[in-house]
């Protein structure tokens, strides 16, 4: 008798200790940060400068910026849940030869922001990023929100919350809950999530032109989940899937979500 209230024990111990540690260490699951700063310049990204943002808890958060050519929308970018910002130089570069602006902001912890990545951190920097881009002198009409896998949410909530001329979301998430579900079936996720990121009830409310990105290929951020973010989202929308594209390549490797966004802006232009 006493074996089987034993193992029976050691079993919910173990489980226990499991969900402790899946609890205080869950950012460590969501967040992989490239904390090194590197100049644009050592990336030859000629016209991209540093900013350098001061939040109101006194956090630096770094920004790079390229200025749009005239009549050309600028990029407010929010990046991925992994690297920094030398990680996105080739889309940077990209965006540029398009004439494209860029805002791209570091979160805290990454590519020499000071601090620590939170949802609630990363939300409030990135409505201090929206009010430094309009002192620059870019209007609202010419910003466009734009939200890379974990950043898709972000960049949806300041289309929300702010006035932009549009909002392009590549491999958007329903939620951080419901992706980790599926990752850590084992695990009570919903119930231990900090960081919920719950794109499918931000996206209900977008009212601005939307373009959803997705690679058929991508085993980070199922498919399904890009299709359903633009199935919730307000018209007009469109929804792009990239036949041969992972969750990283989809404007790399022959893929052609460059020309996908080029055209869509300039649907919007006219």
């Amino acid at each position: 008798m006493w074996l089987p209230l034993k193992l029976a024990a050691a079993a919910l111990c173990g489980c226990a200790i499991v969900v402790l540690v899946a609890y205080f260490g869950q950012r460590k699951l969501i967040y992989f940060p490239d904390r090194a700063r590197v100049p644009p310049a050592e990336l030859g990204l000629v016209g991209v400068e540093e900013r350098i943002l001061k939040t109101p808890d006194g956090e630096r958060v770094l920004v790079w910026y390229a200025k749009a050519k005239p009549g050309e929308p600028t990029l407010l970018y929010f990046h991925g849940n992994g690297g920094g910002l030398k990680d996105r130089a080739e889309r940077i570069r990209l965006f540029m030869h398009e004439g494209w602006g860029v805002y791209m902001m570091a979160y805290r912890g990454y590519a020499g922001s000071t601090g620590t990545p939170t949802e609630a951190a990363n939300v409030a920097d990135a409505r201090l990023a929206y009010g430094a881009l309009q002192l620059e002198g870019v209007t609202a009409e010419a910003t466009i929100a734009y939200g890379e896998s974990l950043g898709s949410n972000v960049a949806a909530r300041i289309a929300v919350e702010r006035r932009v001329g549009g909002l392009i979301l590549e491999a958007p998430y329903t939620s951080i809950a419901k992706l980790g579900s599926q990752i850590y079936p084992f695990l009570p996720v919903d119930l231990l999530l900090i960081d919920r990121y719950d794109t499918d009830r931000v996206i209900t409310q977008v009212k601005v032109p939307l373009l959803v990105m997705h690679g058929a290929r991508d085993r980070t951020v199922p498919l399904a989940m890009g299709r359903e973010i633009a199935r919730l989202a307000n018209e007009p929308k469109r929804l792009v899937v990239l036949p041969d594209a992972g969750h990283n390549n989809l404007y790399f490797d022959g893929n052609n979500a460059l020309g996908v966004a080029r055209d869509w802006l300039r649907g919007l232009a006219r």
